[in-house]
């Protein structure tokens, strides 16, 4: 959505609507009829976790999943009480530091998890690689999970046991597949633990009938459509008019020389560059939205600033662009960069400022 002209607006900002965030946990929630476990990894995607969590307390959630013992202490340190689980599979010189902070580790190997058990009955998660070919230990290795079932005999803390899944956004046979692979691995173990997840937005989404405990939804909570499903938009990248330019026909813009003028035209600069988050990929592709009206991107996006063409439009310093979350979804602007929209979110800079609200 387009502000207006105010002269305490940052010179590029994201507004981030906590309602409509919580609207689509909620939804969420209901598609599944299972609790969960939001990830907010990567500083929540990009949006600034602290206010994240803050909202989505209300649900309240089982517990959260991060990417890093970092992660999971940033939450501690916000008073955070649920369980906090690590994805990144655990390293046995990690052990103290999620010990230290109360998480709950991700366990993929023989060496790791002998060494968590042999220290601590504190609760853990058994990652089990289905067909992801990433981490966890191998579904079909049955000389490891032969060795795995003995350590996990005594192993009190043995709370969980998951997948990742890697088409569940189009192949629902591969991620049938691969969660009968988890239940098939979890025979060659001796028991089931007492929760079993692996759904993630897309697989949530389209409804799989898998008997989960718990699903983690990530994507769709920030906004990002999956499978079909379209979610309430959470974020909005706006950035100001920092300077405005009459070309004629001939003349170029930006590195490179790349584009240039068919005709006499006016150029803008929105003061956002890819250190703001606006991906190089939508060089001379890319469109936003400024009051109301779609303009391309002319040239190479610098560091700090996008040069955009408004043609014969009145466009004038400190109007305000929106290069997603108006018009231009955060889907649309990831497919012209040919990326995905977890890059444009996680990749939001650390000066862009995060404007929150509540009202939705």
């Amino acid at each position: 959505m387009n502000a207006p002209n105010n002269d305490t607006l940052p010179q590029a900002w994201v507004d981030i609507d906590l309602g409509a965030l919580v609207a689509n946990a909620r939804a969420f929630q209901s598609l599944t009829n299972t609790p969960l476990i939001p990830v907010v990894k990567a500083n929540a995607y990009g949006l600034g976790v602290s206010e994240i969590v803050r909202a989505l307390e209300v649900l309240p959630p089982w517990g959260y999943a991060v990417g890093t013992v970092e992660e999971g202490a940033e939450l501690r340190a916000l008073g955070i009480k649920h369980p906090i689980l690590v994805l990144t599979p655990l390293i046995p010189s990690r052990v103290e530091a999620h010990l230290s902070f109360a998480l709950r580790p991700t366990i993929g190997d023989i060496q790791t998890l002998s060494q968590w058990v042999g220290r601590s009955d504190s609760p853990f998660h058994l990652e089990i690689d289905t067909g992801m070919g990433r981490s966890g230990m191998l579904w079909n290795d049955a000389e490891g999970l032969a060795q795995a079932a003995v350590i996990l005999s005594g192993a009190e803390g043995w709370e969980g046991a998951f997948c990742q899944f890697h088409s569940s956004d189009s192949d629902a046979k591969a991620t049938r597949l691969q969660w009968a692979r988890l239940l098939e691995s979890l025979t060659a173990l001796g028991r089931r633990p007492r929760l079993l997840h692996g759904s993630n937005s897309a697989a949530g989404v389209h409804g799989l009938g898998l008997p989960a405990d718990l699903v983690r939804p990530g994507i769709y909570l920030y906004g990002g459509p999956v499978g079909g499903y379209s979610p309430l938009p959470v974020v909005s990248f706006c950035a100001q008019v920092v300077a405005t330019r009459r070309v004629r026909r001939g003349d170029t813009v930006s590195y490179g020389a790349t584009w240039t003028a068919q005709k006499p035209s006016t150029i803008v600069t929105l003061a956002a560059g890819y250190a703001d988050g606006v991906p190089v990929g939508l060089s001379n592709g890319g469109m936003v939205e400024i009051h109301g009206e779609l303009y391309p991107i002319a040239g190479r996006v610098t560091m700090d600033m996008t040069m955009v063409d408004v043609g014969d439009a009145d466009v004038g310093l400190g109007d305000v662009a929106t290069l997603f979350g108006g018009r231009v979804s955060l889907q649309d602007q990831a497919s012209a960069a040919r990326t995905i929209p977890y890059t444009l979110l996680t990749g939001l800079g650390g000066r862009v400022q995060r404007r929150y609200r509540r009202d939705s």
